[in-house]
């Protein structure tokens, strides 16, 4: 689990996060959504140390992750894992390199050891055969799953989402949501995601937390969000004519 405790964080004097308290569980999709500028990307960033908090404490399984220094997080860090808005894949890499590169970082296994892992993840995100490809051979949705890949190379405890549908068309998106809620359950990982796609919301929304200038404003789940008696999240929820309709 990870805990939040009155959270805030201030730039030039502007208060971006207010005294923000919830808790992520294991096993669960956790839930970030908001507006352009609410504070949900600043809140998954103070979570994996991008950022330091003003105030308030930060809680992985009972360790004060927000007290520690750059050295006490090191052993953490191998715990957490990271799926970038765009996959971030390097470039110069193929396919097997990239998932290979957070055990290059933290462990001091064979090669062989390393390969064997790699093509586990592979394997596990169905790319079993793609290992030598160039991520500029790769479609969007490849991208995706190798990053997936990448993320859980090291086995993490938590798993940190930014955005993992954008850019993608519909089909594929649900495909990624499924396979980071498999995921999820299959290892009981504790899941961060940071989204403003509602369709992720609807299909995977084990926990949602509503982010309102810089507040945390609403908690729910996927089954009462569409009927949230919440002024700021129903505008948020039926800004569009899809979601409109919807609620008819």
């Amino acid at each position: 689990m990870i805990s939040a405790k009155h959270i805030t964080k201030q730039f030039a004097g502007r208060s971006v996060l207010d005294d923000i308290s919830l808790d992520f569980e294991p096993g669960y999709t956790n839930l970030i959504i908001g507006q352009s500028g609410s504070g949900k990307t600043v809140l998954m960033k103070c979570l994996v140390g991008l950022l330091e908090v003003d105030k308030g404490e930060i809680y992985y399984n009972n360790r004060l992750f927000s007290r520690m220094n750059a050295e006490e997080r090191r052993p953490l860090r191998q715990e957490l894992g990271m799926l970038f808005q765009g996959g971030a894949l390097f470039d110069s890499m193929n396919v097997t390199q990239n998932v290979m590169f957070p055990l290059n970082m933290y462990t001091r296994w064979s090669r062989s050891e390393k390969l064997k892992r790699v093509q586990f993840c592979l394997d596990r995100v169905n790319l079993s055969h793609a290992g030598l490809l160039m991520p500029s051979e790769l479609s969007g949705g490849m991208v995706k799953r190798v990053a997936i890949a990448r993320a859980i190379a090291l086995n993490p405890r938590y798993l940190f989402c930014d955005e993992p549908n954008s850019g993608l068309d519909p089909q594929t998106a649900t495909l990624i949501d499924n396979l980071i809620l498999e995921i999820t359950r299959e290892y009981n990982i504790t899941t961060v995601i940071n989204t403003h796609d509602m369709n992720s919301v609807l299909q995977i929304g084990d926990r949602v937390n509503f982010i309102y200038q810089g507040k945390l404003w609403w908690q729910g789940t996927k089954t009462n969000i569409m009927e949230p008696d919440n002024a700021e999240l129903e505008q948020f929820l039926f800004s569009t004519e899809l979601t409109r309709r919807l609620k008819k």
